[in-house]
């Protein structure tokens, strides 16, 4: 199994400004997609199909942020018929109210991202013998992604007695079209709360296994 992570929004605590005027995110969003290695080709195809509807190359990395309501539109319906296909295909998603988490907590992000990480995907992998845990390394606003799989490992052996192993292999999004499909969906999921753009997030939200913190 595989289970690639990415976000939308950002770690920073400054409120006194609006978002994109000086001020931070009010909500950060963390997206995975939960996938057989056997079927991984089914969503990078998706992927594919963005770029050729803006007649662009894979080299060319987009961002959810590059896809008009359209394309957004579009890319969310592919992905609800292949998840009414193909049951072992899973998308998980949790998203914070940054200005309700106390003082204590912002002064640890590392701790509130791998907790917000944990919550989301563990009850979805942890019958898994193996799996391959990829986030891009850019993304990853912690101090270490090391840590957060070994955060991981340690809540699956130890509090829900299970035997699953992680394996942590980083990939750079421009050279995954999975960890770009991660980030389409995590953008599209965290606009809903961002910018109030919730026409494209309600099609996929009966398809997608969705937490909030702090709400």
């Amino acid at each position: 199994m595989n289970v690639y992570l990415d976000e939308s929004g950002d770690l920073g605590w400054s409120f006194d400004k609006p978002y994109r005027h000086g001020g931070s995110s009010r909500y950060l969003t963390i997206a995975s997609l939960i996938i057989p290695k056997t079927l991984i080709h089914k969503t990078k195809r998706i992927v594919r199909k963005v770029y050729e509807a803006q007649n662009k190359s894979t080299s060319e990395e987009l961002k959810g942020k590059d896809l008009n309501k359209n394309e957004k539109t579009r890319f969310i319906k592919s992905v609800i018929s292949l998840l009414s296909s193909e049951s072992a295909i899973s998308i998980a998603a949790i998203t914070v109210t940054k200005k309700n988490v106390q003082p204590h907590i912002r002064a640890d992000a590392n701790k509130l991202y791998n907790y917000m990480v944990h919550f989301s995907i563990l009850d979805k992998i942890n019958r898994h013998p193996s799996v391959d845990f990829i986030p891009d390394p850019r993304t990853i606003k912690v101090s270490s992604g090391n840590s957060l799989v070994d955060y991981l490992q340690i809540k699956l052996w130890f509090e829900l007695n299970s035997a699953t192993v992680i394996r942590h292999v980083p990939q750079e999004s421009k050279a995954s079209l999975n960890l770009q499909f991660a980030d389409f969906i995590s953008h599209i999921i965290w606009s809903r709360y961002e910018d109030s753009e919730i026409d494209v997030y309600n099609l996929i939200k009966p398809y997608i296994y969705e937490k909030h913190l702090f709400f």
